[in-house]
C-alpha cells in the first residue's frame, strides 16, 4: 500500500459556480483520505475571486495571468490576450513540474484550460468536472484526453467519450440538510422573525409587522451581485404585492451592485417598500431564506440548480443570456422538460416571471409537483463521488 500523500492540483474559478464545487471536492478529498493523506494546490486566475476565497477556505493557491475574451472585440484587453495565454501556459507547466501532482482536476474558468492542457502533455492524468448540461468548447476539447469527466446531467455523451463519463452531480460546499429541505414549524418561525415577518403575539410588540399565518413566501434572487432583470421584475410588481399583503410575503435579494440604485428608486415610490417585502443586497442566512420559501425565482447557474435539486423547491428559472453558449437556458430546459421547474426567458421575464411565481404560490398541487420532481434529481453525495473518482484515477493512471 502506498503511504505517500495523494498530490492533487485543482484548477478553476472566476465565478462562485466554479469555486464552490472545487472547494467542496477538496474538502471531500480530505474527508476521504485525512488531512495528512492528501496535498492540494489550487491554481486560479490572478485578480479573480478565487484568489481570496480559496485561502479563506484553508487551501493554498497560485495565480495565472490568464483572462477571457472581452465581448467588445476591439477592446485593448483582447490584444494582450495571446501574451497572457502564452505566459499562463508556461507558468502552468512550471507549477505542474514543481508540485508533481498525481492527478489534476479542472472545474472550469479561465485557469482551468492552461493547467489541464499542461498536465495532459506532461503525462499527468486529468479529471474534468462539468457543471452544466451543455459543455463548453474548452471542456469538450480537454475531455478528449481526460481520464474521467464528472457530470451533473444525463445525456452528456453528446460532448464526451461515454466510457469516461461519471454521473456525480455538482459538489456543493456546506449543502443544506434535511432540516432546511423539510423545515419544522419552529425553523419557519425563526426564518419569519429573521426577515421581519413574524406575528406580533404579545402586547408591546411592533403591531406593524405582518403575519405569516397562511401566507406563502416568494424568494427572488439574482445572486450576490444581483441581476438587473430580476430586480426590474420585483420593482414592477410592488403594487401587486402590496395588494396581496395578507397572502404573500417576499424575500428580495437585489445584489450589491444594484443596492444603492434600488434604494433610491424605492425611496421615491409613494409608500416606499410594501410591508410584506424584505429587501437586501445580500442574504446572510440563505438557509433561513430557503426554509421559508415556497417558490423561488432565480437564475439557472449550475450551483443554484444543484442547490434547488437538493432542497426540493418549486422554482421559476430566468436564465441569464450573458453566459457562454447560453448554458443557463440549457440547464433550465433540462429541468423544465421533466416538469421539475418553470422556464421564463430573460426577454419575457418582466412581463411573465412574477405573474408565473404568484400563480404557483396559489396553486398548491402544481407547486408540490414541481418541488417533488426537482428533489428527485438531487445528488447529496456529489462531492464525495467526485473525490472518489479523483482518487481512483490517480491510483489507476498516476505515477504513485
Amino acid at each position: 500500500m502506498n503511504n505517500k500523500p495523494l498530490r492533487v492540483i485543482i484548477s478553476g474559478g472566476g465565478t462562485a459556480g466554479h469555486i464552490y464545487p472545487a472547494v467542496a471536492t477538496a474538502d471531500a478529498l480530505r474527508a476521504e483520505l485525512g488531512a495528512e493523506g492528501v496535498e492540494i494546490l489550487f491554481v486560479g486566475a490572478e485578480g479573480k475571486m478565487e484568489m481570496e476565497r480559496v485561502p479563506k477556505a484553508g487551501y493554498e493557491i497560485e495565480g495565472l495571468p490568464v483572462a477571457g475574451l472581452q465581448r467588445r472585440l476591439l477592446s485593448g484587453a483582447n490584444f494582450a490576450l495571446p501574451l497572457k495565454v502564452w505566459r499562463s501556459v508556461r507558468r502552468a507547466r512550471r507549477i505542474v513540474r514543481e508540485f508533481r501532482p498525481d492527478v489534476a482536476v479542472g472545474f472550469g474558468g479561465y485557469a482551468s484550460a492552461p493547467v489541464l492542457w499542461a498536465a495532459q502533455r506532461m503525462g499527468v492524468p486529468t479529471v474534468i468536472q462539468e457543471q452544466n448540461s451543455y459543455a463548453g468548447l474548452t471542456n469538450r476539447l480537454l475531455g478528449r484526453r481526460a481520464r474521467a469527466i464528472c457530470v451533473a446531467y444525463e445525456g452528456m455523451e453528446r460532448f464526451f467519450p461515454a466510457p469516461r463519463i461519471v454521473l456525480t452531480g455538482n459538489p456543493l460546499r456546506g449543502a443544506f440538510g434535511a432540516e432546511v429541505s423539510r423545515p419544522s414549524a419552529e425553523l419557519r418561525r425563526e426564518a419569519a422573525a429573521y426577515f421581519g415577518f413574524e406575528e406580533a403575539a404579545a402586547a408591546g410588540q411592533d403591531k406593524g409587522r405582518v403575519k405569516t399565518k397562511e401566507r406563502k413566501t416568494l424568494f427572488v434572487t439574482g445572486g450576490s451581485l444581483g441581476a438587473g432583470t430580476m430586480n426590474r421584475c420585483v420593482l414592477g410588481a410592488l403594487d401587486r404585492l402590496a395588494e396581496r399583503a395578507d397572502e404573500v410575503q417576499v424575500i428580495w435579494q437585489n445584489g450589491r451592485y444594484y443596492d444603492a440604485q434600488l434604494a433610491g428608486a424605492i425611496g421615491e415610490r409613494p409608500g416606499g417598500l410594501p410591508r410584506n417585502v424584505w429587501r437586501g443586497a445580500f442574504v446572510e442566512r440563505m438557509d433561513l431564506a430557503y426554509a421559508l420559501a415556497d417558490v423561488v425565482v432565480a437564475r439557472a447557474g449550475a450551483c443554484t440548480v444543484s442547490e434547488l435539486e437538493l432542497l426540493g423547491r418549486a422554482v421559476v428559472f430566468v436564465p441569464s443570456p450573458n453566459v457562454a453558449e447560453d448554458h443557463q437556458t440549457k440547464n433550465a430546459r433540462a429541468l423544465a422538460d421533466r416538469e421539475a421547474a418553470v422556464l421564463v426567458a430573460d426577454g419575457a421575464a418582466e412581463r411573465e416571471a412574477m405573474a408565473c411565481a404568484l400563480e404557483l404560490l396559489a396553486d398548491d398541487r402544481r407547486r408540490e409537483l414541481l418541488a417533488a420532481n426537482i428533489l428527485r434529481l438531487g445528488r447529496p453525495e456529489a462531492a464525495a463521488e467526485v473525490a472518489r473518482t479523483v482518487i481512483r484515477i490517480a491510483n489507476e493512471y498516476g505515477k504513485r
